[in-house]
């Protein structure tokens, strides 16, 4: 089974770009994030005509998340219990049944500033998505979170760890909560970086950024161990961030063993 994670920034705005892209890579299940598009405007025959079921979760203009599976589709739920909202509960997590794995696809809060109140959202969001999975984790079966957490866990997955001191994304509470999470039992499936030592899955759209790969590894995939010890090869597609109107994000594809 081949499963992959991509930030699209727009469903939309990246069709052209994404329906070439699964037809060329492949993937059995697709988690999107920010497709930034009401459930109703979907485009569902344009990903069925490739073989998808789609499940997605929008509010609309901001945020979203989706699953597309060619391997089943069962048991979806949007959000989960307890999930903070700001002030309500937004698009930002999605789950369901792949061919008998868990598949969660999840957006975590940027926090903007930690100063701000969108900031102790995104590490309240995160706590309440660790009892989310642990409720999951407890029926046994293989499961994967995989998307945008919003998080680089460690200095090495920024591309200048001096220039983020004082930021959102790197500071020492949001990376204890990753840390709990994996505490749970998951393992952070850390891709093969296609330039460079380093992974980096964003790159900011200011000139120079991608090509100087000055970039940050905050698009993450969380297995347990009976999934993550499957896992044949895993890599980031910088291919899918070149070229005309790219996402700002490069899509994670992960290769597990039947």
């Amino acid at each position: 089974m081949r499963l992959a994670t991509w930030n699209v920034n727009s469903v939309k705005a990246r069709l052209p770009r994404l329906l070439p892209w699964l037809a060329e890579t492949g993937p059995d299940v697709l988690c999107l994030q920010e497709t930034k598009c009401p459930d109703g405007a979907f485009p569902v025959t344009e990903v069925g005509a490739l073989g998808y079921q789609v499940a997605s979760h929008s509010d609309g203009r901001w945020n979203g998340v989706a699953i597309l599976s060619r391997v089943g589709l069962d048991d979806v739920r949007v959000g989960f219990t307890d999930e903070p909202g700001f002030p309500e509960p937004e698009a930002r997590s999605i789950s369901a049944t792949c061919a008998g794995t868990r598949v969660w696809s999840i957006y975590v809060p940027n926090g903007r500033t930690t100063d701000s109140p969108h900031y102790r959202y995104k590490l309240d969001w995160l706590a309440a998505l660790r009892t989310a999975l642990g409720d999951e984790l407890r029926a046994g079966a293989p499961l994967v979170v995989c998307g945008d957490f919003n998080v680089a866990p460690t200095d090495a997955d920024v591309w200048d760890p001096a220039l983020f001191v004082g930021s959102t994304h790197v500071t020492p509470a949001e990376r204890d909560a990753l840390a709990r999470l994996r505490a749970l039992g998951l393992r952070d499936v850390v891709p093969t970086p296609m330039k460079g030592p380093h992974p980096f899955t964003y790159w900011d759209y200011r000139a120079g950024m991608f090509h100087q790969n000055k970039g940050m590894r905050i698009d993450l995939v969380y297995a347990t161990e009976d999934f993550a010890d499957r896992v044949t090869a895993a890599y980031v597609d910088r291919e899918a961030r070149k070229g005309k109107s790219p996402s700002d994000h490069a899509p994670i594809v992960v290769d597990i063993s039947e």
